[in-house]
C-alpha cells in the first residue's frame, strides 16, 4: 500500500472521529436548555442590548466579536471575559486582544440582569452566543435558533490568543490554516469574514495598506485608489493610528451583503478581507461572488458558520461552571457585593474605545 494511500486513510479516520465528537458535542446543547430555568434569557439579553445601542452604535459587532474571539481560544467557554488573577492570564492582554476587544461592561449588564431574573443558571458562554445573534438580528441581519447549554471555563490562554486568532494582515493562506485548526472551512472563512458588514475599525489596522505596503513604498494596490484617498485622509501617515472608521463604507451599521460587493470594488478595508477577492486563482472569489449577488444565500451560509463556530471545544453537563461574574471564577467571587461587575469594566469607555 503507498504511502499517500495510507496518509489519505489516517486522514480519514482522523475526520471521522473529529466529526464524531463534534457530533456528539452539537446533541448536547439545546435550543430548548433554558425554557424551564430562564424561559426569557433571549429577552432580557436583547434588551440589554436594544439598551446599549441607543449610545453606542458600533456595540453590536464588537458582542459578536467577543463571541468569534472567544471560540477559537480554547472553544466557547467564555475565557475571553475572565480578567487576570494570581492564576489566570487573561486573554484581553493577548496582543490580538488587547486595545481591541470590547464590550465588556454590556456583557457585566446582562449578566447582572440574568443573575436577578434566574441567578446562577445562564453561562458567560451562552451569554455571548446569544449576544452575537441578537446583535446581527438587531441590525437587519438574519436571525437562528441558538442552541444552549455551553459551561464556562476556569481558565484562559493568553498564549493561545496569540497564536489561534487571526490578524488584520493575514494572508488568506494563514487565514485558511486559523480557520481550518478549529475545524472550519473555507466557505466558513468567507461567511463568518461577512461579519465586517458592520462596525469600526482603527486605523494601525489598515494603515500598512495606505503607504507603504509590504516595504514596497507605495500603496496596496488592491485598494481602491478613490478609497484610498478617503482613508489617507481619515489616517495620515504619521497620526496617532487610533482614529476609527467604518469596516463597511456603503451601509455602515447594517448587517447585509454590501461587503461583498465593497471587495469587488477593491473597496474592502482590511488587508485580510480584500484577500479573499483580490488573491490571484483563490478558491475564495467564487464564493465573494455568491455572496456579493445572493443576500440569502450569504445570510443562509453565516448562520450555519455561526452555529458550526458555536459549537467548538464547547464544556457541557458537569465541565466547568456557571460563572457568578464572567470576569472571575467563582472561587474568587464568593462573598464580594460587587461580583457581578468586571474589573475592566471601565476600559470600554477607555482605551478600549478605539478598537475594532
Amino acid at each position: 500500500m503507498s504511502s499517500s494511500h495510507c496518509n489519505a486513510i489516517v486522514l480519514f479516520f482522523i475526520a471521522f472521529l473529529l466529526g464524531g465528537i463534534i457530533s456528539v458535542s452539537h446533541a448536547q446543547l439545546s435550543s430548548t436548555f433554558y425554557d424551564e430555568t430562564c424561559p426569557n434569557v433571549t429577552s432580557i439579553i436583547r434588551g440589554v442590548i436594544d439598551n446599549a445601542l441607543l449610545s453606542d452604535s458600533r456595540i453590536g459587532a464588537s458582542l459578536l466579536r467577543l463571541h468569534f474571539h472567544d471560540c477559537f481560544v480554547n472553544g466557547c467557554d467564555g475565557s475571553i471575559l475572565l480578567n487576570n488573577s494570581d492564576t489566570i492570564d487573561s486573554e484581553k492582554e493577548a496582543a490580538r486582544n488587547n486595545n481591541s476587544v470590547r464590550g465588556f461592561g454590556v456583557v457585566d449588564d446582562i449578566k447582572t440582569a440574568l443573575e436577578s431574573a434566574c441567578p446562577g443558571i445562564v453561562s458567560c458562554a451562552d451569554i455571548l452566543t446569544i449576544a452575537a445573534e441578537e446583535s446581527v438580528s438587531a441590525a437587519g441581519g438574519p436571525s437562528w435558533t441558538v442552541l444552549l447549554g455551553r459551561r464556562d471555563g476556569t481558565t484562559a490562554n493568553r498564549t493561545g490568543a496569540d497564536i489561534s486568532l487571526p490578524s488584520a494582515i493575514d494572508t488568506l493562506d494563514t487565514l485558511k490554516s486559523v480557520f481550518l485548526a478549529v475545524g472550519l472551512n473555507t466557505t466558513d472563512l468567507v461567511s463568518l469574514s461577512g461579519a465586517h458588514t458592520f462596525g469600526r475599525a482603527q486605523c494601525l489596522t489598515f494603515s500598512g495598506r495606505l503607504y507603504n505596503f509590504n516595504n514596497t513604498g507605495n500603496p496596496d494596490d488592491t485598494l481602491n485608489t478613490t478609497y484610498l484617498e478617503t482613508l489617507q485622509g481619515i489616517c495620515p501617515q504619521n497620526g496617532t493610528g487610533t482614529d476609527l472608521t467604518n469596516l463597511d463604507l456603503t451601509t455602515l451599521d447594517t448587517f447585509d451583503n454590501n461587503y461583498f460587493s465593497n471587495l469587488q470594488l477593491e473597496n474592502g478595508l482590511l488587508q485580510t478581507d480584500q484577500e479573499l477577492f483580490s488573491t490571484t486563482g483563490a478558491d475564495t472569489i467564487d464564493i465573494v461572488n455568491s455572496f456579493s449577488s445572493d443576500q440569502s444565500a450569504f445570510f443562509a451560509s453565516f448562520v450555519e458558520s455561526m452555529l458550526k463556530m458555536g459549537n467548538i471545544s464547547v464544556l457541557t453537563g458537569s465541565e466547568g461552571e456557571v460563572r457568578l461574574n464572567c470576569g472571575i471564577v467563582n472561587t474568587d467571587s464568593s462573598g464580594s457585593e460587587s461580583y457581578l461587575h468586571s474589573s475592566i469594566e471601565t476600559r470600554d469607555d477607555a482605551e478600549y474605545k478605539y478598537a475594532i
